[in-house]
């Protein structure tokens, strides 16, 4: 979550904070010796049931309510400026909060739809079938940042060993994405599992456009027969792949690519090797 957005949505926040200190600090005005006899004398053994409930639910806050609101706001302000770390104090407790809600939320979401992230018949499955942990990777062939990405993913599949690596083919970014995921989810139907890993990884390195006889000429390069994927592109089973994938993404609220899911999380934008690694680790126990 953006920093700027947190502190200014924890206003008020820091203004129950600074009403607080108000109130109960040190420099709170001491009670009146009436006030303190009347607190410390039982109530009258004939006071009604409707004078208690009165008593319980007046207002708490009757001080406040009666200063004049230009002092009370002027008080509130000097408090701020002397004590600014409470901004930051809040700001803190605002963003754990949210992130915890966040994750139990997601964990929630991958629960609801496990079936479709971790046991789809039509997304490729590389690295170790039988690793310990799965990621599944929510992709983009025009994403820049899953360009980034790319290498590093390779990079920990190969060191762990134990890794199981499913890619969901989720074009966002135009008519080229859809393109290029078509191209690579006809190459797996038509030529399987070998051939999609030798189109995926040329496309994801690959710095021209995404049309049709440029992405032909890159499978005649690994000596695939692109003909056959160009020809099974626009079958209806290659839509249902696209059309199912981005459902499972708008599920489980992932709107930007790369995205991954590891074991209950959600990871979602790009992820630097280590930071891979210490999640892996965290799954493990």
């Amino acid at each position: 979550m953006n920093r700027t957005a947190i502190v200014t949505g924890v206003g008020a926040i820091v203004v129950g904070a600074a009403l607080t200190a108000l109130f109960t600090g040190d420099d709170a005005p001491a009670p009146a010796e009436d006030e303190i006899s009347s607190a410390q004398t039982p109530a009258p053994e004939t006071e009604t049931a409707e004078a208690a409930e009165a008593a319980i639910t007046a207002p708490a806050a009757t001080q406040s309510t009666e200063m004049d609101d230009d002092a009370f706001g002027e008080r509130v302000r000097a408090y701020l400026l002397q004590n600014p770390e409470v901004i930051f104090e809040a700001a803190a407790v605002m963003e754990q909060r949210q992130q915890e809600l966040q994750s139990a939320n997601d964990t929630d979401l991958i629960q609801q739809h496990a079936d479709a992230l971790f046991s789809d018949e039509n997304s490729w499955v590389g690295g170790n079938p039988e690793g310990d942990v799965t990621i599944v990777e929510f992709m983009d062939y025009r994403c820049g940042y899953c360009r980034r990405a790319f290498p590093e993913v390779e990079e920990l599949i190969a060191s762990d060993g134990n890794i199981r690596l499913i890619v969901k083919e989720f074009p966002i970014l135009g008519e080229q994405s859809t393109v290029a995921s078509r191209f690579a989810i006809a190459t797996l139907q038509q030529l399987g599992s070998d051939a999609y890993k030798a189109v995926h990884d040329a496309m994801m390195t690959y710095k021209g456009d995404m049309a049709v006889p440029a992405l032909a000429g890159l499978a005649d390069d690994l000596g695939l027969d692109a003909e056959a994927i160009t020809a099974h592109m626009d079958d209806d089973s290659v839509t249902q792949v696209i059309d199912e994938n981005r459902a499972l993404g708008q599920a489980l609220q992932i709107s930007g690519t790369p995205s991954f899911v590891m074991q209950d999380q959600i990871l979602r934008g790009y992820i630097p090797l280590e930071g891979m690694q210490e999640i892996v680790e965290d799954v493990r126990g």
